[in-house]
């Protein structure tokens, strides 16, 4: 493997694209002029396939783009053809190109016109010889001197990066760190396979015991529903018993409400009639006050007749006329006095039987008053 060819665009004194005849596969010399752009020719190399320049910032980036007169260069380009006729590069193709592109942005990498990133890059430059540590593959001025003052054992690092075998006991280390981190994952999965295989079984287990558990609690369930299903039926018919009763006592209050309405009525009836009755005892109470005075009146006036009569008798000797006078005077007020009498006696009964009527009456009406207040106790 060799490099084949060298194109540069737009990188440091190289504004224009240039693109080198093809190399020799043994020795090949540049020459020039002081300032012709050798220097910047292998820096070109450099800059492609070392990893001195692998993190650019953006003024790295600017120090590489070409300045001078004319239009500014935004981008540029190193590209690097191998020849890999010797399968040297792990690429199935007997001529590999690499290209670097850089930007004011971007840093970007492509193998045979297809992206590829930094890493994938030195590791495929590595696994064909290429040193990303140690880049032998560019000696600069003092670099032999360098190499002959090495150890034996830096001489055998070189050397084993020259053959590209560094590369290998890298990657044998990382696959032995790889074989153990899977070791020790597999025993990890070999404990959780035996975890989870106890779990199972004690899963078996308690899945026999819901089993059982499910049949248990729906028999349990069967024997609750049939005595919720009698207990609903009881209650139902209780409720419909208490209904009946609801509903009958509610037709007894109606009823019971309805009869202390009419009592109430017949309570303010007789009551009425007890203040009528009344005021007519009262219009007879003065009435017979009054007969009571007009029968005093008569009685003294007969007292005073009888008087009158013995003054008569005393002295009828005296005037048998004025006795003749004296007796008819007493006629009449003997007929004033029967006539009394007979009124009085005509109004007595009828006074008595007021009076009679006003105690039934008042009677009556403290029954009625305890009925209603009975009444009104029980529908309460």
């Amino acid at each position: 493997m060799y490099i084949k060819q060298v194109i540069i665009e737009g990188f440091k004194s190289y504004k224009e694209q240039v693109a080198t005849e093809d190399f020799s596969p043994k020795v090949n010399c540049v020459v020039g002029a002081n300032g012709s752009g050798k220097s910047n020719f292998f820096s070109a190399i450099r800059f492609c396939i070392s990893d001195l320049f692998h993190n650019l910032r953006n003024e790295d980036r600017h120090a590489f783009l070409h300045e001078g007169a004319g239009h500014q260069v935004l981008s540029a380009f190193v590209e690097i053809v191998f020849d890999n006729s010797d399968n040297r590069i792990p690429v199935d193709k007997e001529e590999v190109r690499l290209r670097r592109t850089i930007g004011t942005k971007k840093d970007e990498y492509f193998l045979d016109g297809k992206h590829i990133s930094k890493t994938e890059v030195m590791n495929l430059l590595e696994s064909a010889g290429f040193s990303r540590s140690n880049p032998y593959y560019v000696v600069q001025q003092g670099k032999i001197a360098s190499l002959t003052l090495m150890k034996d054992s830096e001489r055998l690092d070189l050397l084993k990066e020259i053959g590209g075998t560094r590369v290998y006991e890298e990657r044998r280390r990382e696959s032995l760190k790889i074989m153990q981190e899977t070791g020790n994952k597999r025993n990890q999965i070999i404990q959780v396979v035996q975890y989870l295989d106890e779990r199972l079984r004690e899963l078996d287990e308690e899945k026999a015991e819901l089993k059982k558990y499910q049949q248990l609690d729906k028999q349990r369930k069967g024997l609750e529903y049939t005595i919720y299903d009698k207990e609903v039926s009881e209650a139902r018919r209780e409720l419909a018993e208490v209904d009946e009763e609801r509903n009958a006592i509610s037709e007894e209050l109606v009823r019971k409400y309805n009869s202390s309405v009419d009592d109430e009525e017949e309570v303010k009836k007789l009551d009425k009639l007890y203040k009528d009755l009344t005021r007519e005892v009262q219009g007879l109470s003065r009435e017979k006050e009054t007969i009571e005075k007009q029968r005093t009146e008569a009685i003294k006036k007969h007292t005073a007749v009888e008087l009158d009569v013995t003054d008569i008798e005393e002295k009828i000797i005296g005037s048998r006329r004025a006795k003749d006078e004296a007796g008819k005077q007493l006629d009449v007020l003997r007929r004033e006095i029967q006539e009394s009498t007979a009124e009085l006696n005509k109004i007595k009964p009828l006074y008595n039987k007021q009076v009679q009527e006003e105690d039934r009456i008042t009677k009556e009406l403290c029954g009625e008053q305890k009925v209603t207040l009975t009444a009104e106790i029980d529908g309460t």
